[in-house]
């Protein structure tokens, strides 16, 4: 079997990479490549977005840091312990996500799109991790629905920010199409259902914490005076 070639990000060198673990052979795989390989030739011919894709598919993880940060501090100011309790679940069930999705991603073994085709621009550093899901997507997905339950205006933003991340992953070549719309969908649906299953045993663990010494991370001092902020 001829070895597969990598175009380096830097340029034009070709670097032979070793044989794919996993292909796509059935018809929706088939098609899945054919998305990637349009986007990969919209990438190509967009040289001026390379830079900003590559960034934030690399550093975008910060931004979502901090809209998290951001609906607590919401939460804060509401004054509610149910409003806290979703802006703490956020993060947390993020976490979580990403943590259930690792034994998924070994599980599976799906190979990289640059393990498997050849002479496609590769803007991503080579990871040594499989492909589906993408944890980048996880991560955008659980954290977007959980600030569509913190705050509406965050959740919008997130969720702009959520489908961003999923298309730069496919632009610089890390993931086929399918990898992020599945990290999407089990990052958001850990979420939701994660809070439906504990809700209202999370408000309650919150409105007990109220009553420690953690009650000035929690609570603003102002209480329940600040107008509600949705």
């Amino acid at each position: 079997m001829w070895p597969t070639l990598l175009s380096e990000p830097s340029g034009g060198l070709l670097l032979p990479l070793p044989a794919p673990t996993a292909g796509h052979g059935s018809p929706a795989d088939g098609l899945d490549r054919q998305w990637f390989l349009t986007i990969n030739g919209f990438a190509r011919h967009t040289g001026w977005l390379q830079p900003v894709m590559t960034a934030y598919a690399d550093y975008g993880i910060a931004i979502f840091a901090g809209l998290l940060l951001a609906g607590c501090w919401i939460a804060r100011r509401d004054g509610a312990a149910e409003a806290m309790a979703k802006a703490l679940w956020a993060p947390l069930a993020t976490l979580a996500a990403l943590a259930i999705n690792q034994p998924i991603v070994h599980h599976i073994a799906e190979a990289r799109p640059y393990s498997g085709l050849s002479h496609i621009l590769v803007l991503a550093h080579r990871s040594n991790d499989f492909s589906f899901p993408s944890d980048h997507a996880v991560m955008a997905g659980a954290a977007a629905a959980g600030l569509v339950l913190t705050s509406r205006r965050l959740g919008l933003i997130a969720i702009l920010a959520a489908l961003v991340m999923a298309f730069a992953r496919v632009y610089i070549g890390a993931h086929y199409p399918q990898d992020v719309a599945a990290g999407l969908l089990l990052g958001a649906t850990f979420t939701l259902a994660g809070y439906a299953l504990q809700d209202p045993a999370l408000t309650r663990i919150v409105a007990r914490l109220r009553l420690s010494p953690l009650r000035p991370l929690l609570i603003d001092s102002r209480g329940d005076n600040t107008p509600h902020v949705r």
